[in-house]
């Protein structure tokens, strides 16, 4: 079975990992990083350039011919 995520989903799914792990270490590191991933009301993270850099990731890997796990991104 195939799993497939949005960009949002594969999105949300590292927060909560970050997040995770914030709680596990609290550190100040992942806590910046969770402020920047942070989605305002607009869909848009509190960083602006986060969303970006979170898309030009996925196409990197996406272009590798290599998603982990055998999950598929769909825009």
């Amino acid at each position: 079975m195939e799993n497939k995520l949005t960009y949002l989903e594969a999105f949300n799914s590292m927060r909560h990992f970050l997040e995770r792990y914030y709680e596990r270490t609290k550190s100040n590191d992942i806590g910046s990083l969770l402020g920047d991933l942070q989605l305002l009301q607009d869909m848009s993270t509190a960083d602006p350039a986060a969303w970006h850099n979170w898309i030009k990731s996925v196409e990197e890997t996406l272009s590798k011919g290599c998603p982990p796990l055998g999950i598929q991104f769909v825009k």
